[in-house]
């Protein structure tokens, strides 16, 4: 059994909801300005960091023009504390495990930077499931364009049917436009209802990818 099965990370491999808040709220108060709810910052997260800059700062009523500047700040912030909260979803480690046992090859397909983007999978340890990993700044475009997720399988170089694991609006939208089947992780970061999100199989548990996986190759 083979197949090239793409994640998205944030929110699908890891939770690092509380290390981007921090990073933003760290911003804030360089500017002045007080921190967001976790909870806030929560649904800004989903289309690369520059956006969740531009969601904070429209948000908290900040100058647009100061955009790059604060994104490069929050991003500095973030390179240097990218893994203190972070960590894998329950089942992760063993469910990626047993992907490869299965003849999987993985890789990843984030709109995070590169740089923290494989900081963060060598820090928790799973940098040793994947083949490839492409962020939102390793090509001139990033998800939903589906050339970014058609980059990430190419680079896999692996025969065999395509999946696409992601929990997002976001990445349901790549997975359309890109035409490849998508598993839609329902405990992410989601803002709208698993109903309302284009999928061809959503699940709640990460040990349940395996046998899904395998269910989706088989048909």
């Amino acid at each position: 059994m083979t197949a090239a099965v793409v994640f998205d990370l944030d929110g699908t491999l890891v939770d690092s909801l509380g290390d981007l808040a921090a990073a933003a709220n760290r911003t804030l108060n360089d500017v002045g300005h007080d921190p967001l709810a976790t909870d806030i910052i929560k649904g800004f997260v989903g289309n690369g960091l520059p956006k969740l800059v531009e969601r904070v700062i429209r948000h908290c009523g900040l100058p647009l023009d100061r955009h790059a500047e604060l994104t490069q700040l929050t991003l500095k912030h973030y390179n240097s504390a990218a893994s203190e909260t972070t960590v894998p979803y329950p089942g992760i480690p063993e469910a990626l495990a047993k992907l490869q046992q299965m003849g999987c090859v993985l890789g990843v397909c984030t709109n995070k930077p590169e740089t923290p983007a494989r900081h963060v999978l060598e820090a928790l340890n799973l940098s040793r499931y994947f083949d490839a990993v492409l962020g939102g700044d390793s090509l001139s475009t990033r998800k939903p364009d589906p050339n970014h997720l058609f980059a990430s399988f190419d680079a896999l170089r692996a025969s065999g049917p395509r999946l696409f694991i992601g929990d997002s609006e976001v990445d349901a939208e790549t997975a359309a436009r890109a035409k490849i089947p998508f598993l839609l992780f329902t405990e992410g970061y989601r803002k709208t209802p698993v109903a309302e999100i284009p999928h061809t199989v959503a699940y709640g548990a990460s040990q349940d990818l395996p046998a899904l996986v395998a269910k989706l190759i088989i048909s």
